[in-house]
Formats: structure tokens, sequence, C-alpha cells
């Protein structure tokens, strides 16, 4: 009981990556058989009325997934107005694609400094970036870029219309230079 349980889990923090049988058994120290059991356990489990997600085996891994007899729930969720609200890490990740198009997530990540899995899955859930294609990078990776849809929400007539971000930077190299003009001066005093 108590491995189906960790399993659930484990399901649970690796996401849309998922666990192959290899590291399901690596993980729990178990066999094959005990591993298969044990996610057959899980799947029944899931398979109740009163249970909101499954186990599906996609792309050689285990992945809890969402069911689908309730995607109009989770339509509805993403189209509410209260929930299209964009997060500081949504807006960075947006932003970082406009101007960096077309891009891969690991590219993403390096500028941000932080991964940003979750808030590219969010982003193209919300139709503000959608995949473009794969890089030539090693591993091929999938090339991210804004939508239509991101140009309406910002109300931008096509990409162009972004700000300069060398605007940006000058405005940040005055200010820089301002703040260091206040500590580095010399003060002169007048005597009268």
């Amino acid at each position: 009981m108590k491995n189906k349980a960790i399993l659930e889990g484990l399901l649970f923090v690796v996401g849309e990556d998922g666990l192959s049988i290899e590291q399901i058994i690596d993980v729990l120290g178990i066999d094959v058989n005990a591993a298969k059991e044990l996610i057959k356990e899980l799947k029944v489990d899931y398979e109740d009325d009163s249970r909101g997600l499954r186990i599906d085996f996609l792309g050689n891994k285990f992945k809890l997934t969402t069911k689908y007899e309730h995607r109009e729930y989770y339509q509805k969720l993403l189209l509410n107005p209260e929930s299209n609200t964009l997060s500081q890490a949504a807006l960075e990740t947006l932003a970082i694609i406009a101007y960096n198009e077309p891009i891969t997530r690991v590219q993403i990540d390096t500028i941000r400094g932080v991964n940003s899995k979750d808030v590219v899955r969010k982003l193209i859930a919300k139709g503000f970036i959608k995949e473009s294609g794969r890089s030539n990078l090693p591993g091929r990776p999938i090339l991210y870029e804004t939508t239509s849809e991101f140009l309406d929400y910002f109300g931008l007539a096509t990409i162009d219309d972004l700000p300069d971000m060398r605007d940006f930077l000058e405005e940040n190299s005055q200010e820089e230079d301002n703040e260091k003009d206040l500590y580095t001066s010399k003060y002169v005093e007048i005597n009268n």
C-alpha cells in the first residue's frame, strides 16, 4: 500500500515528463512484476468516477493526466476572465519569447534563470504561444513563438510593434548613471 502512495506522489512530481517502468523499478527498489501491479492498482483507483485524474501510458512513460470527459470544465477555467490574468513569470516568459522568437524552452530557462516548463505549458493552453518547429540544436528541441492571440491581448498589429528593447536598456543605463553620480560625486562645501 505504501509503494502505491509513493508512486502516486512520484507521478505528480514529475508531471508531464512521466516515469518509465525502469524508473519506477529503480526508485522504489522493486521488480518489474511488482511495478506493473502497482501501476495497475493505481489505474483502477483512478477509474472511479469520484477521481479527476487517470494514468496514461504516453511516449513510453506513465503520466498523470486529466479525464477527457471533464474537458469542458477545464476549458471554462481557461476562458474565465479571472484566470486570464498573467503572472509575473508568464509576462517575463512572454517577453523573452516575443523578443527572441523562435526560441527553445532551455534558452528561455537560461535567460530567466529558472525552469519555465510550467509557465510555457500554461501560455500554450491560453493560446499566447505555440510550437513552431524544431531547432537544429542537439536533441532537436521544440521552438516556441507568439500567436495572434498574444498580439490581440496586448493590442499589437504585428510583433514589430513591440517597444524597442534598446529604449529599456538606455533608460536603465541612465538610471544607473544617476545613482552612481549621487554616490561618487564629490561634496564641495562653499565658504561664505
